[in-house]
């Protein structure tokens, strides 16, 4: 258990790392009277949320995908704003476009009666099939959001609710079978299947790996809809920023921290440490100290623990992640192409026929590059004029690998590593000839790749994963890593690496359970959100 200082009181806060979860925690901390100081060490804030421009091409390197908007409405409230003040979200339509090796591509629709309609268009019966799934996703998303999501699993209230006990059997179930096998059950069109065990790449893991229980994802993309805020993702990075500012959070960029300096607890039960600040040093050198009361961990939690901290003070040290399970890593292609592309949709996903060999290849020991892969494209350009030059078109292919930075690192115009180019190069045929583009590659003006190798050097993220640890059932809900420190006092943590997982809307809910840790609330639902506030102009 943790001891938390007695609400009210303003408390010195470093902030270690500048991605959304760590900039997400300042704007809340900072909102809450705190005195809150953020440290990145890259020349730009972002984190995996990040952006890159050349020759009038802006592309976003990572999230790409809008879910859970309301997870984004509630934090903006508490933070005195909206959703709508700070951001243009537009509903795509279609959803997403799905290519096939065997079968013609499917459209995605951007609700639940159109993609019953394509379901039953596909499969005699599966439109009434997949309404009944929906449901049962429905539910058991509105089910995690009260009890398993908000929570830091301090209280019994997590496990003891009226509602989680009635729904106890169902969850049993939902826990002690794969999402493949679920969805085996209802469905056999091997496409069907296809699109709805693909929700468990997003949680870093694969179909026949995560279990039953994250079927609630598909209720967000075919009922819920699929947005994007208009200016990229890079807009949701400058606001989360921006309201922290308002609020008063120091934000520097150019300071990597060093350690989490500590002070020995004696005559008392409980953790041996506490925090009183970090060392830093900034783009030249020089080193600095920031005292603290509180220090939050938001950059990667194997970073944080295993090189931030002796080892006597590591609640997670390198025997804790040598049994863990990683996503997948990924090779990025940014790609500028001349022309227009109709073919693909704003999200596009190619589906090999054989995907299991291809989750195989990634999660198995001795791990290997898929080929064929799976692969994710977007193309934001079909959706927002501001990413590409007139007469051209934004690309991002994302090609899952094993999370390994031995497969290398990217680089411009082809000066990536062997491995990472040539995985980037079959993953551009690929797209060429499912999607009936023959010159994609003969149109391409601009080119930058990403390996694991860059996850590793420019995240410190662990293994050169691109997500974090897999939502596996021994990485999900009160089984993932905690947020706080059982060695530290005033040691805690935020981001992808611990409760509650993978994903904007859960970097963004983890923000808020150190929140909820400060004012020593211990509910498993969602924060009050303040009744009236003095809002922030829009950025």
């Amino acid at each position: 258990m943790t001891r938390t200082p007695r609400p009210g009181t303003p408390l010195r806060v470093v902030v270690v790392g500048g991605g959304i979860a760590g900039l997400a925690t300042a704007a809340l901390l900072a909102r809450d009277g705190h005195h809150v100081e953020l440290l990145e060490q890259n020349a730009e804030l972002g984190g995996r949320a990040g952006s890159w421009e050349q020759d009038g091409f802006r592309f976003d390197t990572g999230p790409s995908w809008w879910l859970m908007p309301e997870v984004f409405d509630h934090f903006f409230r508490l933070v005195g704003t909206t959703t709508e003040e700070q951001l243009d979200l537009v509903r795509l339509d279609p959803g997403y476009r799905v290519f096939f090796e065997e079968h013609p591509a499917l459209d995605v629709g951007a609700d639940e009666a159109a993609n019953r309609r394509l379901f039953e268009s596909v499969e005699p019966g599966a439109g009434d099939r997949l309404r009944d799934y929906l449901a049962s996703a429905r539910a058991v998303y509105d089910l995690a959001v009260q009890q398993f999501l908000y929570t830091s699993f301090e209280s019994a209230a997590a496990f003891t609710a009226r509602r989680v006990l009635r729904n106890g059997p169902r969850l049993a179930t939902l826990l002690s079978r794969s999402l493949e096998s679920f969805v085996a059950a209802r469905f056999d069109d091997p496409r069907l299947r296809q699109v709805l065990g693909y929700p468990a790449v997003f949680l870093g893991s694969s179909p026949d790996r995560a279990p039953a229980m994250y079927h609630l994802m598909s209720w967000l993309d075919l009922a819920d809809g699929v947005r994007y805020p208009q200016g990229g993702f890079t807009r949701l990075v400058t606001a989360v920023a921006e309201v922290g500012r308002s609020h008063g959070a120091e934000l520097r960029t150019g300071c990597t921290v060093t350690s989490i300096a500590t002070a020995p607890r004696t005559g008392r039960r409980g953790r041996p440490a506490r925090v009183t600040g970090v060392h830093w040093t900034d783009a030249g050198g020089a080193e600095h100290e920031s005292p603290a009361d509180v220090v939050v961990g938001a950059a990667d939690l194997h970073h944080v623990e295993t090189a931030l901290l002796p080892r006597a003070l590591q609640t997670y040290p390198e025997s804790w992640w040598d049994k863990a399970v990683s996503g997948p890593g990924a090779v990025l292609v940014n790609l500028g192409v001349t022309g227009s592309l109709p073919e693909l949709a704003h999200h596009s996903l190619f589906f090999t026929e054989d995907w299991k060999d291809n989750f195989d290849a990634i999660f198995e020991r001795p791990s290997r590059v898929p080929d064929p892969a799976s692969i994710y494209v977007c193309r934001p350009s079909a959706t927002d004029a501001s990413v590409a030059p007139p007469g051209t078109e934004n690309v991002f292919v994302l090609v899952p690998v094993p999370a390994d930075p031995g497969i290398g690192r990217g680089g411009v115009d082809g000066a990536g590593d062997p491995e990472v180019e040539a995985i980037a190069d079959r993953a551009v045929a690929m797209v060429a000839a499912w999607a009936g583009v023959p010159d994609l590659a003969e149109r391409v003006v601009v080119r930058r790749t990403l390996g694991p190798g860059d996850f590793l050097a420019d995240l410190n993220s662990w293994s050169g994963g691109a997500l974090g640890p897999a939502h596996v059932l021994r990485q999900s809900a009160f089984f993932r890593a905690g947020n706080a420190s059982r060695k530290v006092e005033g040691l805690y943590y935020a981001g992808y690496s611990t409760v509650p997982g993978i994903g904007l809307p859960m970097c963004l809910i983890s923000a808020e359970l150190v929140l909820k840790r400060l004012r020593g609330d211990r509910s498993t639902g969602p924060s009050v959100e303040p009744t009236s506030s003095v809002r922030p102009s829009p950025v």
